[in-house]
């Protein structure tokens, strides 16, 4: 049997689907807005702890409303968004929680990367008190 190797990203590093399981069903993105939020100038972080047996580890969704722009401004925002969840979660986030990192117009797809992993990790911080 052979054993096949899980995606990669950039520089050989896992991509963030091996890091953390991804959110797809909206009804994960509506419980998860009904939980904690913290906004910053780059990204609106919502998160919410999971119930006891509900699913494991981290879970992570992305999402971009046409406010942010044409569907290719969307796309580069989720693809930042992705790569920021990927760095930062795997050290910060919490097992047991879903986080939803929501785009912000103008700003998410601009915004220097340092910044906005700096951002998303004060969120999380701000989220975790």
């Amino acid at each position: 049997m052979t054993v096949l190797e899980p995606p990669v990203g950039p520089e050989g590093t896992p991509a963030v689907s091996v890091c953390v399981e991804v959110l797809k069903k909206r009804a994960d993105f509506l419980r998860t807005a009904q939980g904690r939020r913290c906004g910053t100038p780059g990204i609106h972080l919502q998160a919410r702890q999971r119930a006891e047996g509900e699913a494991d580890g981290i879970r992570v969704g992305f999402t971009c409303s046409k406010k942010v722009g044409n569907a290719v401004a969307r796309n580069r925002a989720k693809r930042r968004l992705r790569e920021v969840a990927r760095l930062v979660l795997p050290e910060h986030g919490y097992e047991g929680w879903d986080y939803v990192l929501v785009g912000r117009k103008d700003v998410t797809a601009a915004l220097s990367f340092d910044t906005l992993l700096t951002d998303f990790k004060r969120a999380l911080d701000q989220v975790h008190k």
